[in-house]
């Protein structure tokens, strides 16, 4: 309602001095002008205009401003917000008993506890969150509005994205301009949304302060959660495998937990962990599975007597057991133990296809004498592209051994197509030929040129176990950690050594040499790295077949084994016969970004060079989005694009090509991690800022009689004040110009000018 309205200017001693001149010279000059001119009506028009002109002129100098004034005409409003997010579950308020966050608030939200506000303000009683819930929008109810009462409380939640603390104020402060102040009760627990001391901010700007009032323990309540179970895309029947998981507990003291996984068949392994107290603990699961088919695997942590929480010690997973076809090319020059040992370990190994393409120098035709023999290396990149791992032994380019060309093929089929290069360098030095090829981009090491033959002892050399090695499948050779450590204590030495400088960066090292060591450390000997799609692995000595000494084929047969199948494996996820596709992380989480790849051949078997590939991506409630993969590689036909998974659970994926008409189905599962989580410390300290920046207070619960008469004594906000600037208003400038206009053409008129 408007109060006043009212013209002001600012004036100073100067302008106004300066104008009262301005108008006596005009209006001088003006009358010396008609008495010269006899008064003639001609020359008084001219004079009056330019005196209306000047006056208006100097009015303007003055900046004169039309002021209006409005009052509201209803009463001010408080605002009462608290939090119905999951957090607010957590019992953790001690009253009279335990409660709560949310019961311990329930009393704010009733219309009693503001009732002697009545007369001075209108309430409104509002709950927050980003859910959606079964209720209807908050409606005013005279003199206080409660929508988000007991009933709010208790209403069903459909869908629980997380906290916002800013979203509400900014809200609030849009929905009722004359907002006399706000009071917010909340646990602190924001995990959407902007900033809170933003809006903060802006609240400040308004002169709207907000009073807090904190709930919750800072401290987290005793309890174990099940954080990750990390369950692989696939596992191969009658093969182990290795399924890490984490565990977080937040209880005073160590205690041994029984971890148990069941199969959707029925089977059920159980193991006892001993978990940390006040900390995160990691372990490992082993499994061989026996039958073909998809699984859903569920491991699942005791529930300990002093946890508050047993609805987080349970994930579910789903697997595919399938049969197993690896194609491994080796390729040599001299037939050392080594090749020999790894040749034989492969051939019997039923999971793996070999072919060896031997370089002997003294050797008249390439091949040999059974079917793992190859007669020359693949003669198209078609042909190579078939291979899920290549051993590179001691060869190069001598004795018309690898071309260019061939390197270049190499380095296209780990980064194009997903597949593992292991190089397995020899005395001959033959390594550094590779050097000079793309080859040397995949190198994991630096080499030392100084030192072309290696190094070599008349004593066995031991490896020794980095960090990441005790962590790592490939060096697992029993089946606990200290076993694993123990086998490589024990394993027999080797007696040469490839020249290692160093690991380049990005890489890792998994075993380095016991002793040996220059600036850069302690030598590393095993050393693997992730380049474009693929994997590689630097293997710097050949003295592996040594470790059958006394065990036969136990530890040499187990560790090629792991490593040809952690090479392979990213390569295999998903496959038809003209189509792959894999992505990473294999285990999402929910609002992780998948990076996914595919290879897509033509029906003759050859890259597809160009064409339209797109993934369809259907979440677990139906909804489907279609990406649009780019081409990364045509020479490999080789695509990628990516995508966040917004929902947990499983995901089906479909790649289609418009060119072919062929298509390849899989599924991904994405691990859900609620926003809101029971449990978890409260954060006073969010809400303590919020009042802080606002200038609002900070009250407790039971201190809701201070906060009404916090609100019942502010001043009620000043009127809204709309101010006209007339120095700049068009009209007036048009008035202006219109006036200098009919006086230039007045004197035209005239004959002046």
């Amino acid at each position: 309602m408007m109060e006043s309205q009212s013209l002001s200017f600012a004036w100073t001693p100067w302008t106004v001095t300066i104008a009262v001149l301005v108008i006596l010279l005009t209006l001088v000059f003006g009358v010396l002008a008609c008495v010269r001119t006899r008064w003639r009506k001609a020359t008084v028009f001219l004079e009056v205009v330019r005196l209306l002109a000047v006056m208006l002129a100097v009015v303007l100098l003055g900046g004169p401003e039309w002021v209006e004034q409005y009052v509201p005409d209803d009463k001010p409003v408080v605002a009462v917000l608290w939090d119905d997010s999951g957090s607010m579950a957590t019992r953790d308020v001690m009253q009279t008993e335990l409660q709560s966050r949310k019961e311990s608030i329930e009393s704010l939200t009733r219309t009693e506890a503001w009732q002697s506000l009545a007369e001075r303000a209108d309430v409104i009683i509002e709950p927050f969150a980003e859910t959606k819930v079964a209720t209807p929008d908050p409606t005013k109810i005279s003199p206080i509005s409660n929508p988000g009462g007991k009933d709010a409380a208790s209403a069903e939640v459909t869908a629980d994205k997380g906290t916002d603390l800013s979203g509400p104020l900014l809200d609030v402060v849009q929905k009722h301009p004359n907002l006399l102040g706000v009071v917010m009760a909340s646990d602190g627990d924001w995990n959407q949304g902007g900033a809170p001391v933003r809006a903060a901010g802006r609240l400040r700007s308004m002169g709207v302060p907000v009073f807090t009032v904190p709930v919750g323990s800072e401290e987290r309540l005793p309890d174990v959660e099940l954080l990750s179970f990390d369950v692989p895309t696939f596992a191969i029947g009658g093969k182990r495998v290795r399924i890490p998981f984490s565990i977080e507990s937040s209880l005073p003291r160590d205690h041994v937990a029984s971890v148990t996984m069941t199969t959707s068949k029925g089977e059920t392994i159980t193991k006892d962990v001993r978990i940390a107290a006040m900390g995160r603990t990691n372990d490992a699961i082993d499994w061989q599975p026996e039958v073909l088919g998809d699984e859903t695997l569920t491991l699942t942590v005791s529930k300990q007597s002093s946890e508050l929480r047993g609805d987080n010690n349970e994930l579910t997973a789903p697997i595919s057991i399938r049969e197993e076809k690896l194609r491994v090319l080796v390729i040599e020059s001299v037939p050392r133990w080594e090749y020999r040992y790894l040749r034989n370990a492969l051939s019997r190994d039923p999971g793996v296809e070999v072919s060896c393409l031997l370089y002997h120098p003294r050797l008249d035709s390439r091949g040999g004498g059974n079917a793992d023999y190859i007669a020359a290396f693949p003669a198209t990149k078609e042909e190579l592209a078939k291979f899920d791992v290549v051993f590179l032994g001691d060869v190069g380019f001598e004795d018309d051994q690898l071309t260019m060309e061939q390197c270049e093929w190499l380095h296209g089929l780990v980064e194009q197509q997903a597949s593992g290069l292991v190089f397995m360098p020899g005395w001959e030095g033959r390594q550094f030929q590779l050097l000079e090829t793309p080859l040397k981009e995949l190198m994991p090491v630096t080499l030392d040129e100084a030192q072309p033959g290696g190094w070599g002892s008349r004593t066995p050399q031991h490896f020794e176990l980095t960090q990441l090695g005790r962590r790592s499948l490939l060096t697992k050779l029993a089946d606990t950690a200290d076993e694993n450590l123990e086998v490589w204590g024990n394993l027999p030495g080797f007696q040469w050594y490839a020249p290692v400088l160093a690991a380049k960066p990005g890489s890792e090292t998994l075993l380095v040499h016991q002793d040996a060591s220059n600036r850069f450390g302690r030598l590393p000997l095993l050393v693997t790295r992730t380049f474009g799609a693929g994997k590689v692995l630097f293997m710097g000595t050949d003295g592996a077949w040594r470790w059958r000494k006394g065990v036969e084929d136990l530890y040499h047969y187990r560790f090629w084994g792991q490593v040809v199948r952690w090479m392979a494996y990213r390569r295999n996820m998903a496959q038809g016969e003209t189509m792959r596709l894999y992505y990473s992380p294999e285990q999402p989480q929910v609002r992780q970004t998948v990076s996914v790849n595919a290879n897509v051949m033509e029906k003759s078997g050859e890259p597809l060079s160009s064409g339209e590939v797109t993934l369809q991506v259907v979440s677990p409630q139906g909804k489907t989005q279609t990406i649009q993969l780019e081409s990364s590689g045509e020479a490999w036909g080789a695509f990628a694009g990516r995508f966040t998974p917004k929902e947990p659970g499983e995901h089906k994926l479909t790649l289609f090509c418009k060119e072919t008409g062929d298509s390849l189905e899989t599924t991904i599962f994405a691990q859900g991690v609620a926003l809101e989580q029971i449990g978890k410390p409260a954060r006073p300290e969010v809400l303590q800022e919020i009042a802080r920046i606002t200038n609002g207070q900070v009250f407790t619960i039971d201190r809701v009689d201070d906060i009404v008469a916090w609100l019942s004594a502010m001043p009620d906000r000043p009127p809204a004040i709309r101010r006209i600037a007339l120095w700049s208003h068009p009209v007036v400038v048009g008035g202006f110009i219109l006036l200098l206009a009919l006086f230039w053409i007045g004197r035209k008129g005239v004959g002046l000018i």
